[in-house]
């Protein structure tokens, strides 16, 4: 994407600055959309990418010409290379520069959790509306491509019911995701082949075959084998998931007796590792004895000083191991974490190992 591309949508010089309103809801073009409310920083989206807008000055003058030809396009038709005189319509010293960004993408996670999907006998999903989204809606609020929000959704498991994009309320996910393996448990299935059709025979008295389905969709792989189709359940999800249930009502949890608590919950023939918590849960090996508490990376701000900030408030010094998962979302395209940390953080080295710490005092 560059400059001349977004004047091309406009049918002017790819240099003259157009004034555009930005309104509350989302202005589209023939290929690209501008979205932003009115306390947003404006972005312009393609089909499958986000760009941040900003004006540019330029020490020439710039003037707009109706109908006006770039020099490739004059070349093209050499027969009529001849003087045109044009009207100059007007003139600007700067334009719009555009720049690769971050898709903005945690308020698409805080919409959908306004009215999470309880289950059908929920009776405040069958009285309330006005938190519910359609595709229309999260494209006119969400300052992100269509490709990039549509990926998004699948990333955080939501489903449409009703015509409407919903997350599923985490108990009620658990109780879907405690049918399945309880009945994996029962027919001695292996993890690697559980059958769709008898998943819904036998728990569609119990919840809507579409939960059934969609849950499976959301902790396993579908693939079909002679005709029937089958999931691959994803063990550490599973074991993720699990582990969220466990530490989602406790402030602290003792480190070992999580861990041996954690591993007497899952299904049988899965094994738990601390490497499945990355970006969920965070453990302190500095207290005695050693606990570990939930700390979600989609809690944390979108911006990246206030993340840094909110990192270096919970803990003053961070390793790279422990810091990478609630960071690494961070990173722009080509970006490291590395680079991160070399502009928001300082490093140092503590008992021969190097931690960050905050570059500016923490309040």
């Amino acid at each position: 994407m560059n400059v001349p591309l977004l004047w091309s949508c406009f049918g002017v010089h790819p240099e003259i600055e157009v004034k555009i309103h930005l309104s509350f809801c989302a202005i589209f073009f023939p290929s690209l959309v501008i979205r932003g409310e009115k306390d947003e920083q404006a972005v312009l989206c393609s089909k499958d990418k986000t760009y941040d807008m900003k004006i540019a000055d330029t020490s020439n003058m710039l003037l707009f010409i109706p109908g006006c030809k770039t020099p490739e396009q004059l070349n093209e038709d050499q027969a009529s290379c001849n003087i045109i005189h044009s009207q100059i319509a007007g003139f600007s010293n700067n334009y719009w520069e555009l720049r690769r960004c971050r898709p903005k993408l945690k308020k698409l996670r805080k919409l959908l959790m306004e009215d999470p999907y309880e289950g059908p006998d929920s009776q405040n999903d069958q009285t309330l509306t006005f938190s519910k989204y359609t595709t229309e809606d999260l494209l006119s609020l969400i300052q992100a491509s269509e490709e990039e929000i549509m990926h998004q959704l699948q990333v955080i498991d939501a489903c449409k019911i009703g015509g409407y994009w919903r997350i599923l309320e985490f108990d009620y996910e658990m109780k879907l995701l405690n049918h399945v393996t309880q009945l994996i448990d029962s027919e001695s299935w292996s993890l690697s082949k559980v059958p769709l059709r008898t998943c819904l025979e036998e728990l569609g008295s119990l919840e809507p075959t579409e939960m059934i389905e969609h849950i499976l969709l959301s902790y396993g792989r579908k693939y079909i084998d002679d005709g029937e189709v089958y999931f691959e359940m994803h063990e550490d999800k599973i074991c993720r998931a699990i582990a969220q249930m466990l530490l989602q009502n406790a402030v602290k949890f003792n480190l070992s007796e999580f861990q041996e608590v954690w591993q007497q919950s899952v299904p049988e023939g899965m094994t738990t590792r601390l490497d499945q918590l990355k970006g969920l849960a965070l453990v302190d090996r500095t207290s005695r004895p050693e606990t570990i508490f939930l700390l979600k990376v989609e809690d944390l701000p979108e911006d990246n000083q206030e993340r840094f900030n909110s990192l270096f408030s919970i803990r003053e010094k961070w390793t790279e191991e422990d810091i990478t998962p609630y960071i690494q979302d961070l990173c722009a395209e080509k970006q490291t974490v590395g680079v991160l940390l070399t502009k928001y953080a300082r490093s140092s080295m503590q008992n021969g190992v190097k931690v960050y710490n905050s570059r500016r005092p923490i309040s």
